[in-house]
């Protein structure tokens, strides 16, 4: 007779490794949806927070208030822009006298299908997504990486996306700004790694957050949910999870991973 078994993950023994108690972490994107996700699960674990945002201080103030300990910080930047990457790290680590962890969250999307975007929306569309998802982040990696570097050591991770791998036809500046933050990843794990720096990516497909509640809502929603034979969208908790194993101890010869948060609703080798 076969033995059943079932296993409740929360029932699961709490991995000590996912202790970030004394650690720094700047999350860019911090103030809503992933970004509130990631920085309200480090805060739980211990880590002094810094959310990054680029103008919702509304959203930010509630953020930071409801983070679990004390100490944390934010900070009002723009991503794209050099000049105030340099300044809000320069902020963090002279606020907490160090910086051992950054996520690279924060990110836009314009919708610029080819067949009904003129030349001129179509090159701006391009110049801002890459500016903020693809240029913005190396900034704040280079910035980062610097102290890191004098440290001997940190953690970078880097939210992607599916879409990097799945293509994006109604906004293809967001599909090839996340490829080339993938491709970015790999290259500074591989540069990083002899400074003791590990670096990451997270992939996630749709994400059950304020920016996608409409079109969960609309009759697209339905098909949307069952690109996954979950049937449904990630949780920003679950993006979350897997953003801090990458920053876990333990996890430092998983340097150079991408891991997928997409329910199986899109599969590679």
């Amino acid at each position: 007779m076969g033995l059943a078994l079932r296993f409740n993950y929360n029932d699961a023994p709490k991995n000590a490794a996912m202790n970030f108690t004394g650690k720094t972490v700047l999350v860019t994107g911090g103030s809503r949806g992933i970004g509130r996700a990631i920085a309200t699960a480090f805060a739980e674990k211990g880590a002094r927070v810094a959310i990054l945002y680029r103008s919702n201080q509304a959203a930010a103030d509630a953020t930071l208030a409801a983070l679990n300990g004390t100490s944390h910080l934010s900070i009002q930047a723009d991503i794209a822009d050099a000049q105030q990457v340099t300044e809000a790290v320069n902020s963090v680590i002279s606020s907490f006298e160090c910086l051992d962890i950054v996520v690279n969250n924060a990110g836009i999307g314009i919708y610029h299908p080819i067949e009904s975007t003129s030349f001129e929306d179509w090159q701006a569309a391009w110049r801002q997504t890459l500016d903020t998802n693809l240029s913005g982040p190396a900034n704040v990696c280079y910035c980062a990486a610097r102290h890191m570097i004098d440290k001997r050591g940190g953690r970078i991770v880097n939210v992607t996306s599916r879409g990097a791998f799945r293509g994006e036809p109604l906004k293809p500046a967001y599909g090839a700004s996340k490829a080339g933050l993938n491709a970015l990843s790999q290259s500074l794990a591989v540069a990083l790694a002899p400074h003791n720096i590990f670096v990451g990516a997270v992939a996630p497909g749709f994400v059950n957050t304020e920016l996608t509640t409409d079109r969960l809502q609309s009759e697209e929603g339905d098909e949307i949910r069952a690109q996954s034979p979950f049937n449904r969208v990630a949780e920003p908790e679950e993006v979350a999870h897997a953003v801090l194993f990458l920053c876990s101890e333990g996890a430092e010869f998983s340097t150079g991973t991408i891991i997928d948060v997409n329910g199986a609703s899109y599969l590679r080798n």
